[in-house]
């Protein structure tokens, strides 16, 4: 398979000239009119031919034809289409401002895309999720949450009540890479997985890519979500907020130098801990006795930033963060005993952006990570401190080569340079302090070519075929520098693998066509959980001499139709994935077990396979809109120290998933919302009895996660009000606008489980011992549901 790529690759480079003669190029950028925002994704074609291309994650886009008269069409969903007639004699700079819609009827409420990117592309299994439409959907206690609308989407699902953790086609939370500006976020979700750490108000485009993935992605199995924020208006000044029950938040931009430089800053916290601390730090009327709570408090913050500089008409710049804490904390003043344990994610990317022609675009990128996660106590004299992160120096350039209408080409390389913390403890008592002599930290390189070729053979076959050279390094305090004199001689810590991705498109007609996906994936880094869920305890690991790194293949096929003028898109999917070189913790293995120490002992590996099927009906346009999605499939792991050897299903194996959102405008004024979900219950392992040997208990279980809860299902309902919402053109002059958002969460108060404990019934204070002995004791199963039926309003404004 890989050589058959390359042959490829090679084949068609050699094609290049032929067409190029007697061509020219139009190209250029194409920006949002009313606030200057460069837009992602806008289809850019030819009216007669239905040739065209789109624009990149910059704006970017670049359309060869041959010499001649042109009706070029620039469309994108929410926005006016726009029509150029072009005469190519020579290569064209044109620079567009798509315009929103004013009037809103049924023909415009959404404006579709050319011909339909969902039939016409070589991408497969592939998402795009529009924020204005995540806004309207019903949420948990108001907070607008990007992760959760991506579990709505077929193939992709969560691990039950509340949690924002993404479980792609059978794979673990580690093993989607999660992007936000090209900057990796290792834990996305705050409040323990009930919330994302992306804040919608800063979020410009959000990218899903659940197989077949493109060679200019790596280090990961299952998926990549790449999210990009919103660069400022650079037109004028802008304030977005909103006030709800759980948080607020603010959103500042305008330009710093207007049309030629901007800036954004938003933020976001949580007043839980305000809110809550009157009822915490009541006494109980009847025992006289504190709250139990008493003391406690818990917050999260995150804040976004980002300044962009268009040097000149081919050089751009771009300036990004992100800054996040979780903070719970624990005080009693009566005996000096504290806690405090934050943990959270920075990041940081400086990217430039040049043109070296009509044809040829560049990214250079400065990217910093970090993840840290801190536990602190202290007790008068005494202090004690554990600590683990990790922590990323990346630089990558990426390069787009678009030399006709047939051929984008993608080629570039990065470098990563990790700094792993997996657990490292300092105390102090009194005066004596006690630390290891140095903090026990890992260092790894990781690095990557690829090139890519995203080709049409004929008009009705387009095929998409990239490799990527993975290579990766794990060997003490080592560095670029010595990453790059080290010699080829692969070692125990040494990695070096070729990823093929193939993927093609052949269409049936102008309304549908057949995708297949081919794809191998390395991933060298390891997210260690004793959980089913991503915790802020869950340690990130290296690729080692005792952990090799994981690899898997899929395979996916699928038919992709429309209907009504793309109105409606409908699309089946199957997959096929294998798995190898899972990791696990041993039976009676705990993080806490290797402070300040390598923890490769501390795991068993195995491997796993997925298979499924996936239906997606999605209406694009109309006063109602909407989705419905389906999975049907089935996820295994086989790991020889777990259970006996046998398989078993993974936790996260889920047979049935449905959910089903719509969206209906009911007038100027008000917006409906709704969602269904309905999902095959987890897989658990629980006791299945338990045995009394000389007074004391015995538990006897059942096969590694040989239990399934109830089905999991609930519905929320929405709806989104805007105060004297006019179709007229003095709209445009209000400074002040603000919208509702009522919603309510669970609405027939579903008691989904969220665990199962067992406790013993007929344990009697005075006679417990004898009631064990005598077997007058009976265990039962206790569920615990942590959310009802939650109504919540958000008050959002604008000037």
């Amino acid at each position: 398979m890989k050589f058959r790529i390359l042959i490829i690759l090679f084949a068609n480079i050699l094609c290049f000239n032929a067409f190029s003669q007697n061509s020219f190029t139009i190209s250029g950028y194409v920006q949002d009119d009313e606030s200057g925002e460069n837009l992602i994704g806008v289809s850019i074609y030819d009216k007669l031919s239905l040739k065209g291309t789109v624009t990149n994650q910059y704006g970017f886009y670049s359309l060869t034809l041959l010499k001649g008269k042109y009706d070029i069409t620039y469309s994108f969903i929410g926005l006016e289409s726009q029509n150029k007639s072009v005469e190519l004699n020579n290569d064209v700079r044109l620079n567009i401002s798509l315009k929103s819609n004013t009037i809103l009827t049924d023909e415009v409420i959404v404006t579709g895309e050319k011909s339909d990117q969902n039939v016409s592309s070589s991408n497969m299994s592939q998402v795009k999720i529009e924020v204005s439409n995540i806004k309207q959907l019903p949420v948990i206690l108001g907070e607008v949450d990007v992760l959760k609308s991506a579990q709505l989407l077929p193939g992709i699902t969560s691990n039950g009540e509340g949690s924002s953790g993404l479980y792609v086609r059978g794979g673990g939370p580690d093993q989607n890479l999660i992007l936000l500006d090209e900057a990796v976020v290792y834990n996305a979700s705050h409040l323990f997985g009930f919330f994302s750490v992306f804040n919608a108000d800063a979020i410009k485009d959000i990218n899903i890519i659940k197989g077949g993935m493109p060679a200019e992605y790596g280090g990961r199995l299952s998926s990549v979500l790449d999210i990009s924020m919103k660069d400022g208006n650079n037109k004028k000044y802008q304030a977005d907020g909103g006030i709800g029950l759980l948080s607020s938040r603010l959103t500042l931009q305008g330009p710093i130098q207007k049309e030629k430089s901007s800036f954004i800053l938003s933020g976001r916290r949580t007043y839980i801990d305000v809110l809550s601390q009157p009822f915490l730090d009541r006494v109980d009327p009847e025992t006289g006795e504190p709250n139990a709570f008493a003391g406690s408090g818990y917050y999260f913050y995150d804040l976004t930033s980002k300044i962009n500089y268009r040097v000149s008409d081919k050089d751009r710049l771009y300036l990004s963060g992100y800054f996040g804490r979780d903070v719970f904390s624990f005080a009693n003043s009566d005996n000096g005993f504290a806690i405090e344990i934050p943990w959270g994610n920075a990041t940081g990317s400086l990217r430039w952006n040049h043109l070296f022609s009509d044809k040829l675009f560049m990214n250079t990128s400065i990217i910093f990570s970090d993840y840290r996660f801190e536990f602190n106590l202290a007790q008068s004299d005494f202090e004690f401190k554990i600590f683990s992160g990790i922590n990323d120096w990346n630089t990558k350039v990426d390069f787009l080569y678009q030399p006709n209408q047939r051929h984008t080409i993608k080629f570039g390389a990065n470098y990563t340079y990790h700094i792993f913390t997996p657990g490292n403890a300092t105390g102090r008592a009194g005066d004596v302090e006690f630390a290891p002599d140095e903090i026990f930290r890992q260092y790894s390189n990781e690095g990557a070519l690829y090139f890519s070729d995203d080709f049409e053979l004929s008009d009705d076959l387009k095929v998409n075929a990239g490799l990527r050279y993975s290579s990766f390094q794990h060997r003490g305090d080592i560095n670029l520098f010595t990453y790059l004199k080290n010699d080829l001689t692969l070692s125990n810590d040494n990695y070096r693998n070729i990823e093929p991705r193939l993927s093609l498109r052949y269409k049936l007609n102008t309304t549908s066509s057949i995708k297949g996906s081919y794809s191998e994936n390395y991933q060298y880094i390891h997210l260690a959980s004793t959980s089913s869920v991503s915790l802020p305890t869950d340690l990130w690991v290296p690729s080692s001499t005792g952990i090799k790194p994981k690899f898997a293949k899929q395979y996916a096929l699928g038919y992709f139709k429309n209907f009504n003028d793309n109105m409606f898109e409908t699309s089946l999917e199957g997959y096929y994935k294998e798995m190898t070189n899972l990791i696990e913790y041993r039976e009676g293995y705990l993080p806490e077990d290797n402070t300040n120490s390598s923890s490769d002992n501390s795991f068993t590996f195995g491997d796993g396979d997925s298979y499924g099927v996936e239906v997606l009906l999605k209406k694009n346009r109309g006063k109602t809109t909407g989705w419905i999605g389906y999975t049907l499939s089935k996820t295994t792991r086989y790991f020889d120290e777990v259970n006996n050897g046998l398989e078993f299903p993974a936790k996260y194996d889920r047979r049935h998933d449905l959910s089903i959102t719509a969206t209906h405008q009911l007038s100027n004024s008000w917006v409906l919302s709704g969602v269904f979900v309905y999902a095959t219950g987890n897989s658990i392992t629980l006791p299945t009895e338990r045995y009394v040997i000389g007074g004391d208990v015995y538990t006897q279980f059942t096969a590694r996660n040989g239990y399934r809860t109830t089905p999991y299902h609930r519905m929320d309902i929405g709806a989104t009000y805007t105060p004297s919402k006019r179709k007229n053109k003095k709209r445009k002059n209000k400074k002040f606008e603000s919208t509702w958002n009522f919603s309510i969460y669970n609405v027939y108060s579903r008691k989904n489980p969220y665990f199962i404990y067992f406790a013993l019934e007929g344990l009697e204070e005075d006679g417990e011992n004898q009631n064990i002995q005598n077997g007058n004791v009976e265990p039962k199963a206790y569920q615990v549901s942590i959310f009802p039926i939650l109504p919540s309003v958000t008050w959002n404004f604008n000037f």
